[in-house]
């Protein structure tokens, strides 16, 4: 027994570190562990002379006088790339005709081809398969009156019939009565083709063309349909073209009921060095409208090599539309979140890195604005054009942390707003409704991380430098381009010292939690920031907003994210405290409580336009709790309230039960604080001078999976505004999922478009396994709105050709 085991190791021990790549040492050596890397499984690349054939059989008979060898009972031949089974196998040599009779089986590239017989020529590379049933190693089967071998790499089948389901009575089946296979091109050519569901034919077609192998191949993609109340009947044809293995083209015909014939195309490129999709759309003329409309997107990402230590990559991202409405009157399966835009992203950046510790980027930043026709405000937003950061850090040099960043940015805001601005405004500020100008920030930090087991200690001082260089416009009637002082100076200076330390421990201890053995932890945190006062009113705002109070931004720097035209003045500390409890045994965490407020030593002097500054000398109290009660329900909980007036600022609570697979409830409640519900709201630019700030909300949304039957699944998700007291969003959907490889489904949607307008769509699709879908795909909105949700299809692992082997 025990020499038994020892040849087992020497056997299954290299092949299994191998795959795992675990350390281990040479075989009779005593050097230093080293990986061995795995090899893939290929299939053999053998000319004939090279193939070693292996036969067996219960009984053999070679006959010299007519050369035939005859192999009998449970006879095989195996080579390394083919297997060929029967009762019988009769091969005579002078001919190369090879005959299998008796429950044939020819193996070969995961293909299993089963018959009553079966006759192969080896030489001429032909032969003929009577009756045979097929099953490809992609996953589908089917059967046929006959199969001819007409070389390697064509095969035509009669009467033949294929289907991607494995039960025995499949949902759906093409059948035609001649096919051909072509191996290298990877296609099927079916003649007289006809798609059956459940024996009922639903799909003719003199001529269809299909993939053999899970590989790019030129010909139709399944029609799509749905419906929309802004556009009508929806239904696309795409055509897909496979240029080379490296390129491939997607063209989408397209008709809407309502607005009429578009035309679509998705060009998608893989290189060593680079690779990108380029989509776009054409309709020359809307029926709603009377004009043309089209959009277009281009996505690409490229590495540039590397030039005197420098890595340099490019990435580009630029998009456009036609008109504002576009994505609201066009919106699809993939577009259908887009329905509410303000901005498309426009945007190129040429990165650099690797010379040591530095890199940073050249890139500019563009949108191109979606105006609400509907709303009164004008949307605006600053573009970078262009912007040049370049970044260093060094980590641990001498037990010093060392960080500087800085950034030139020429901003400009754009003047265009359709019709929301008058003749006279237009000629007064020649379209401008925001001063335009150059900013150059540096912030450079060095700070000294003490980090040991059960404790850190973090001091941090910074310097921040910045220079403004502004183009301020005249003043036109409620425009104002005055900055918050009221003046229009040019340039601007500004430099303020930062300095902060960080603290905190970890205490642990055992305990039991909901009858779990587990570990909890005290996790107390102080935060300390000083950064002195000095006036900024006289600096435009270009990109700083109001960072909302959490927990994320308590221990922060600046009150104020995205860029650096507000720095607060500080003289605070902030406290923390978390506690956390672990499964003993598998680290689970099954609650987290946090609690944390700041503490100010003087009052706020810096602020935005229009912002009120702080009253008191404590911020909000911020409270927050995770729970897994059990392990398939979990809430979370968060709660901020104002400990002055006693007013809750935000909360947010949730809860999920998920009890098994495919089955799922959730609730959330968000509500949020008009910041400045007691104030007048003063307008500018007809909108609000306040959009910085969180506006007041509160919503209820609830979201679900679940079965009505073994088959039959209801998914959905309602968005109510209590504040609005309406529904703001829904989604209702049923799922049926069929016995045998298929699943329909219709989902209905109702959305804001606009602030008066709303879109209701409906989607329809019919998921045929190993065939593909039929009608809008509403998967990505499935799972983007309805935490948890799971297809009720089990995920098919990619097979190979060795799968199966015999």
């Amino acid at each position: 027994m025990r020499k038994i085991c020892h040849l087992f190791l020497l056997t299954v021990s290299p092949i299994a570190f191998a795959q795992t790549g675990v350390l281990v040492p040479g075989v009779g050596q005593s050097s230093a562990p080293r990986l061995y890397v795995s090899p893939m499984l290929t299939s053999p690349s053998l000319n004939n002379d090279e193939i070693i054939t292996f036969t067996d059989s219960a009984r053999a008979d070679i006959t010299n006088n007519t050369n035939t060898i005859t192999l009998d009972g449970k006879a095989q031949i195996r080579r390394p790339d083919a297997i060929l089974k029967g009762d019988t196998i009769d091969y005579d040599r002078s001919t190369g005709t090879v005959t299998a009779t008796g429950n044939a089986r020819l193996f070969r590239d995961g293909n299993l081809i089963t018959g009553p017989g079966l006759r192969y020529n080896v030489d001429k590379t032909n032969g003929t398969i009577t009756s045979p049933v097929y099953s490809l190693a992609t996953g589908g089967q089917g059967q046929a009156s006959e199969a001819n071998i007409i070389d390697d790499n064509h095969v035509n089948l009669k009467d033949a019939t294929y289907s991607g389901c494995s039960c025995v009575e499949p949902f759906w089946q093409i059948r035609s009565n001649n096919v051909d296979l072509y191996n290298d091109e990877n296609e099927g050519i079916a003649e007289n083709g006809t798609l059956y569901i459940k024996g009922v034919p639903v799909m003719w077609s003199p001529y269809l063309t299909f993939p053999i192998r899970a590989e790019k191949k030129t010909g139709f993609l399944t029609p799509t349909y749905g419906m929309t109340s802004r556009s009508g009947l929806d239904v696309s044809v795409p055509y897909f073209i496979n240029l080379a293995p490296q390129y491939d083209l997607t063209l989408v015909p397209r008709y809407l009921s309502k607005r009429g014939a578009q035309l679509g195309a998705e060009f998608r490129y893989l290189q060593p060095n680079y690779s990108g999709t380029l989509a776009g759309t054409y309709m020359s003329k809307d029926n709603e409208l009377g004009r043309s409309r089209w959009m277009y997107s281009w996505r690409h990402i490229q590495s540039l090599g590397s030039v005197l230590g420098l890595n340099f990559n490019l990435s580009i991202d630029w998009n456009a539309v036609s008109d504002d409405d576009y994505y609201r009157d066009f919106t699809d399966m993939t577009t259908v979140t887009q329905a509410d835009k303000t901005y498309l992203n426009r945007n190129i950046t040429l990165g650099f890195s690797g010379y040591k510790y530095w890199d940073g980027y050249l890139q500019i930043q563009k949108y191109q604005t979606l105006q609400d026709a509907t709303s009164d405000d004008i949307y605006g937003q600053y573009e970078k054009v262009p912007e040049l950061r370049i970044h260093g850090a060094r980590y641990d040099w001498h037990g010093l942390d060392l960080e500087t960043t800085n950034t030139l940015t020429r901003f400009e805001y754009p003047t265009y707003f359709g019709d929301k601005l008058t003749d006279d405004v237009i000629d007064q500020t020649d379209g401008h409704l925001r001063p335009n100008g150059t900013r150059l920030t540096s912030y450079s930090t060095i700070s000294y991380p003490i980090i040991r087991p059960g404790w850190y200690i973090t001091p941090k001082v910074g310097i921040h430098a910045s220079q403004y260089e502004t183009d301020w416009f005249t003043r036109y009637g409620q425009y104002s381009f005055y900055s918050q002082s009221g003046n229009q100076r040019r340039s601007i200076s500004r430099v303020l010292p930062i300095v902060s330390l960080d603290a905190g421990m970890t205490f642990e201890r055992e305990t039991t939690l909901f009858g779990y053995p587990s570990t909890q932890t005290l996790e107390p945190r102080l935060y300390y920031l000083y950064i002195p006062y000095q006036d900024q009113s006289d600096i435009p705002i270009f990109d700083t907003d109001v960072s909302q109070f959490g927990f994320a931004s308590a221990f922060s720097e600046n009150r104020y994210n995205g860029g650096w035209d507000r720095i607060n003045n500080a003289n605070q500390i902030t406290l923390g405290l978390t506690s956390r409890w672990f499964d003993r045994d598998t680290g689970f965490q099954r609650l987290a409580l946090q609690v944390a407020q700041r503490v100010y030593f003087n009052r706020q002097r810096v602020t935005l336009p229009y912002e009120s500054p702080r009253i008191g000398s404590k911020s909000d109290w911020i409270f927050g709790a995770e729970a897994a009660l059990t392990n398939k329900f979990t809430t979370q909980a968060a709660l901020q309230v104002d400990p002055y007036q006693g007013k809750t600022t935000q909360v947010y609570a949730s809860a999920k039960w998920t009890p098994k697979r495919l089955t799922t409830l959730s609730l959330s409640y968000r509500y949020q604080r008009d910041p400045y519900a007691d104030e007048e709201r003063t307008d500018i630019n007809q909108g609000n001078p306040l959009s910085y700030q969180l506006q007041g909300k509160e919503t209820v949304s609830f979201a679900g999976q679940w079965p009505f039957t073994r088959k039959l699944y209801g998914v959905g998700r309602v968005d109510y505004s209590l504040k609005e007291s309406r529904v703001t969003q829904h989604i209702l959907g049923i799922e049926y999922k069929g016995d045998c490889c298929w699943t329909g489904r219709v989902v209905l949607k109702r959305y804001a478009v606009s602030k008066e307008d709303s879109n209701s769509a409906i989607f329809f699709q019919l998921e045929l396994a190993g065939l593909g879908s039929l009608g809008k795909d509403p998967m990505e909105l499935l799972r983007q709105n309805v935490p948890g949700y799971e297809s009720v299809n089990t995920p098919v692992p990619a097979r190979t050709s060795f799968e199966r082997y015999e």
